[in-house]
């Protein structure tokens, strides 16, 4: 076989889609295919996704990849996993048939098991209970409470699931299992450190499960997927045309982003534009607690090399606004027309959009947030409604900057950026405004499933190690503030203001 056809392949299973993804060995795309699937909403704050259906597209995007690539299993030399992290799939061990759909990490419906956990925490420590051993708050967001609401809600579960019958995964889990045979030829059942970083139940020290907080929450032991590292052989795919080919890295999401845009020394940290926004500092070998509402997380662990951490803020709803503004009203039809409705005015006219759809995550964590736009005049018009939207994600992310600056002590003088509103030249333009550093898209965008390459080509030898993947990384373009000082204190001064009016909504007279 000709060395230069040998490639590697990522499958990045996202929150609204799932792709196939081919790079060679300078990190350049060879190949991709994308496939959306049915975003599921049963009711108010219930977000769901049919795994069957995510499994079925996963197998068409490799086939699609291949295709496009001209290239067959022999040119493949690993397979990574990267996906939306704390979205929870329990399915039959026997047939591989799910109990239930896959509850999504944006749903909202295990806040009273998430009160109920905070109410039994001893020393008044609320929803901190378990933040020391996992780095998390007690939150709707993370996967372990998602398990106990199915074992508690599906007739029949609990006592399947005690039986030994059920599994658990997020969609790495569930796409590693059915990859290397499923139901029918021994699949895999395994999760990385980062995925295991948030589910609430592994303890960031031991990276092993915590049997207590599993305890705790009702989820018997046996439900749960193997450990392991992020780069690393884990099994090989079969059957089907990837029949042989190891799946060797596995990395959420939000990790994958950081491995890919080489954010790999201590100090680094990226943002990603996506569903919803996520920053992550690397802070090395430590678990840094954080003082200011971000999370601790496992950033990566390549095989038998030291654990490296990460401090993340994370923010529910982000591009996923832009779709609502799309689907939900109709101002636009396609999503890219959002930046040219916001350029056609100078400024949001005093309008602030803050979509707290799912509650506030960083570094707020109020769960009894709810949407609002809040300003409005007869002056503003859909124009404005639009810029308020695109400055919403710009604001949010500078909250998240200001308490990461608090917890490191060091200022970041730039911002890496990645995802799919990265292309938004106004939103880019106003997040360096509105931040005060730097921003810079790397020339490769397509990072997420970037790193999970990364980290299968590393564990089979196909990069030789993390200097390959920082001589990869190259600046596409940046972009420097241009506001001054005090209007950019002022619009923030505002955007907290608007803050203040989502807070308090959610009680007993609101479901």
């Amino acid at each position: 076989m000709a060395e230069q056809t040998v490639h590697v392949m990522a499958i990045d299973q996202g929150t609204t889609s799932t792709r196939a993804m081919i790079f060679d060995r300078l990190g350049q795309v060879v190949a991709v295919d994308q496939v959306e699937h049915e975003q599921i909403f049963p009711q108010a704050g219930w977000v769901e996704h049919d795994a069957i259906e995510i499994w079925k597209n996963t197998r068409t995007v490799i086939g699609g990849a291949l295709a496009k690539a001209n290239v067959n299993s022999k040119n493949i030399a690993a397979v990574g996993i990267t996906n939306q992290r704390e979205t929870t799939v329990v399915w039959e061990r026997d047939t591989g048939r799910p109990v239930h759909h896959a509850i999504v990490w944006q749903d909202t419906r295990t806040q009273k098991i998430a009160d109920r956990l905070a109410r039994a925490a001893p020393d008044d420590v609320g929803a901190d209970r378990y933040k020391k051993t996992v780095g998390l708050p007690l939150a709707t967001y993370f996967s372990g409470p998602k398990i106990a609401w199915i074992l508690e809600n599906v007739e029949g579960v609990r006592e399947r699931a005690e039986a030994g019958e059920l599994l658990f995964g997020t969609m790495d889990t569930w796409l590693l299992w059915n990859l290397t045979g499923g139901a029918e030829n021994g699949g895999v059942h395994v999760t990385d450190v980062t995925n295991a970083s948030r589910t609430m139940l592994m303890d960031l020290t031991t990276l092993q499960w915590d049997e207590q907080i599993a305890a705790d929450m009702g989820i018997p032991m046996s439900m749960l997927p193997e450990i392991r590292s992020s780069s690393e052989v884990y099994g090989e795919c079969k059957p089907g045309i990837l029949d042989g080919t190891p799946v060797a890295g596995i990395l959420g999401d939000q990790q994958a982003a950081t491995f890919g845009q080489a954010c790999l020394d201590k100090g680094e940290a990226k943002n990603t534009y996506g569903t919803g926004n996520f920053m992550l500092l690397n802070t090395g070998t430590e678990a840094v607690q954080s003082e200011n509402g971000l999370l601790t997380t496992v950033c990566y662990k390549i095989g038998d090399e030291p654990t490296v951490y990460a401090l993340e803020g994370s923010i529910a709803v982000t591009g996923s606004l832009v779709q609502w503004v799309r689907d939900n009203l109709g101002l636009i039809t396609e999503a890219s027309e959002i930046e040219t409705l916001a350029a056609q005015v100078d400024d949001n006219g005093g309008a602030y959009f803050v979509p707290a759809f799912s509650g506030l995550f960083a570094p707020h964590w109020r769960p009894d947030a709810r949407g609002a736009l809040v300003g409005l005049t007869r002056y503003v018009n859909k124009s404005h409604i639009a810029r308020a939207v695109l400055e919403s994600t710009a604001y949010q992310t500078r909250e998240v900057l200001d308490a990461m600056n608090a917890d490191s002590g060091v200022p970041l003088t730039e911002l890496r950026v990645d995802g799919g509103m990265v292309v938004n030249e106004t939103l880019m333009q106003f997040q360096a405004d509105i931040l005060g550093v730097d921003v810079v898209r790397p020339q490769i965008a397509e990072t997420t499933a970037l790193g999970a390459a990364y980290a299968a080509g590393l564990a089979v030898g196909y990069w030789e190690g993390t200097d390959d993947i920082r001589a990869n990384w190259g600046e596409g373009k940046r972009w420097m503030p241009q506001m001054d000082e005090a209007d950019r204190e002022r619009f923030f001064r505002s955007w907290k203001k608007a803050v203040t009016k989502t807070l308090d909504w959610v009680d007993d007279d609101v479901i």
